[in-house]
């Protein structure tokens, strides 16, 4: 095979226009190989293959610096860049990361895993040459529906008045994560119908050059645009029309299920594993639109990611106006929640934990500082969900519970959860955030659980023992219920509370543990540093009171598989318990 021949871009400068050809069926047989088997980002990557084969042929990489966006696109690209056996052999798959990574090659620049960053990044890296005198090309690669993103249009907008080489490719493969979503769409959609003509050009407004690539799955068109461009002395949008999906039937007719899939059966498609147990994405949708059909004023909403509160195309339709994409823009999703509210209506955004980090300063001022009485839901929160370093969901407890005025809710189970959601849909005192519980899957309560949340910070005791104390911060309630039959089991019958606030503090209950408690710990699915556990720590500072904080250390850990991630952190039943005997 040739690919197994390419060790790097001089190896691709060789190539014919045939032996190319072939290369990019073998790169799409490897994809579809190993992401069948192993999972990954799928879609993006498969219509990427020509473009990055093409970048390869014409560029000298790493002198000339290609910055990916998302690079979930940039598998091609480490298959050309000596990372090709990752692919080819399943003994090897895991010796790549999903996304560029530095320390794998030089020909990689960045860390980069959330999106519309490129521009910005590879702005700097032109900044950066022309200020030390370098004559490099700088490439940033941009699509997925990243431009709608607002970095993308601040790098753009930077960028054109650059006045220096910048190549910037736009990706256009008329899809997001889901479909496309904002104005600027329909904008790329009237260039490809005018073959680049149209006068209505969004990047020209910007003071950028502009180039149009009908076939941008044609390795020779590619090849003459970027041959026209290399060595420019200004900024340039090459804008390249790519099949998301191509050279796989299933994937080009689904475009959203295959943006990142799970192992799937190569003939037909379906994923190796059909999961039989509860879902809560699944149970959100159906909940919300129940709702909707009650509440015309209640409105979902998703920053590109629809289905990580359930919503498929099919459950979209059915919520109609009722339920908002704003694509990938998730200061939008939350200002726009903020402006909702204000208006009387009931926004409920549901945002993956990685992601809600990108809206900061939206929630903190449009929100919060205005108390409007917004619905976030964040997903994925936890030590046992995503394990990409770009992609970690153990910040979100430290980010979100010491902003003024938000109420951050941890449910523990699934009737808990829908109770915490109706009320923050009912009430119009604050806004409020509920953290969906991941560790133990779906929980389910033995009796009733509250219906009004307002007396804030009532913490629930679910076990009264004496001695020792556990706090179970949501789905870690059933950790400490684990600790607390293997605390029972030493002969110290230990209380067990569901806090389910996580910004605020019961002082009563806590002030009531000082009389027949030696020791309190906390459980938190997230890193300590900023988070709960140091609230209850804080509080008991002046008195005798032992408090023990569980959760991870804060660093940046990648690919790391959750079992050993939380014995590291002393997370497991057995090291608490023994932790706990430590102190007594």
């Amino acid at each position: 095979m040739i690919i197994e021949k390419i060790k790097g871009p001089a190896d691709v400068k060789r190539l014919s226009m045939d032996e190319m050809v072939t290369l990019a069926a073998e790169m799409r047989n490897a994809l579809l190989h190993k992401v069948s088997a192993h999972g990954g980002h799928f879609g993006p990557n498969l219509g990427m293959v020509e473009a990055t084969i093409a970048l390869h042929y014409v560029f000298n990489s790493p002198v000339d610096k290609i910055v990916f966006d998302v690079s979930h696109q940039s598998y091609p690209h480490k298959m050309l860049t000596g990372r090709a056996d990752a692919f080819l052999y399943p003994e090897k798959y895991d010796e790549v990361s999903g996304y560029s990574e530095p320390t794998e090659s030089v020909h990689d620049h960045f860390v980069i895993g959330h999106t519309s960053t490129s521009i910005s990044l590879a702005s700097g890296l032109v900044k950066g040459r022309d200020l030390l005198g370098g004559k490099e090309n700088v490439i940033a690669v941009i699509g997925d529906g990243s431009l709608s993103g607002g970095e993308a249009f601040e790098g753009l907008d930077f960028a054109g008045e650059l006045g220096t080489n910048f190549i910037i490719i736009a990706n256009d493969n008329q899809m997001s994560i889901a479909e496309d979503h904002g104005g600027l769409y329909k904008s790329l959609k009237e260039l490809r119908e005018t073959n680049g003509k149209s006068p209505n050009n969004y990047f020209k407004s910007l003071g950028l050059d502009y180039m149009y690539v009908d076939g941008g799955n044609d390795i020779g068109q590619l090849i003459q645009a970027f041959s026209e461009v290399k060595d420019i002395d200004h900024p340039i949008v090459v804008h390249i029309n790519t099949l998301k999906g191509k050279g796989y039937k299933p994937a080009e007719e689904d475009k959203e299920r295959f943006h990142w899939t799970m192992p799937f059966d190569i003939a037909t498609g379906k994923p190796l594993k059909e999961s039989t147990r509860e879902d809560y994405g699944d149970l959100t949708a159906l909940h919300l639109l129940e709702k909707m059909k009650e509440d015309k004023g209640l409105v979902g909403i998703t920053a590109a990611t629809p289905a990580v509160m359930g919503f498929t195309k099919e459950r979209r339709e059915a919520a109609g106006k009722q339920f908002v994409d704003v694509g990938i823009a998730e200061e939008q999703a939350v200002a726009m929640a903020s402006g909702i509210a204000k208006a009387g209506a009931r926004p409920v955004f549901g945002v993956f934990s990685t992601f809600i980090q990108r809206a900061y300063d939206q929630l903190s001022q449009d929100l919060c500082i205005n108390n409007n009485p917004a619905t976030i839901l964040v997903f994925c929160g936890s030590l046992s969900s995503m394990n990409d370093v770009t992609h970690l969901c153990f910040f979100d407890i430290p980010l979100l519970c010491n902003i003024p005025n938000l109420v951050y809710l941890a449910p523990a189970t699934a009737e808990e959860y829908f109770a915490m959601m109706d009320w923050s849909i009912r009430q119009d005192a604050h806004p409020v955030a509920i953290r969906v519980p991941v560790a133990y899957g779906v929980k389910h309560a033995s009796g009733k659980v509250d219906a009004d949340y307002s007396d804030l910070n009532r913490y629930q005791v679910t076990h009264k023992g004496s001695k020792v104390a556990i706090l179970g911060l949501g789905s870690f309630y059933w950790l400490g219920e684990e600790v607390r039959q293997g605390l029972a089991e030493k002969g110290i019958d230990a209380t067990l509370i569901n806090p389910r606030y996580i910004t605020g503090t019961d002082d009563a209950l806590l002030d009531e543990l000082k009389q027949d408690h030696e020791v309190v710990i906390t459980l938190e699915d997230g890193v300590l540093d900023g988070g709960y556990g140091e609230k209850i720590a804080r509080f008991y500072g002046a008195s005798p009171m032992k408090v023990l904080n569980f959760g991870a250390k804060k660093e940046f850990v990648d690919r790391f598989k959750p079992s050993e991630l939380l014995k590291k952190n002393h997370l497991t039943k057995e090291q608490i318990v023994e932790d706990v005997l430590n102190v007594l």
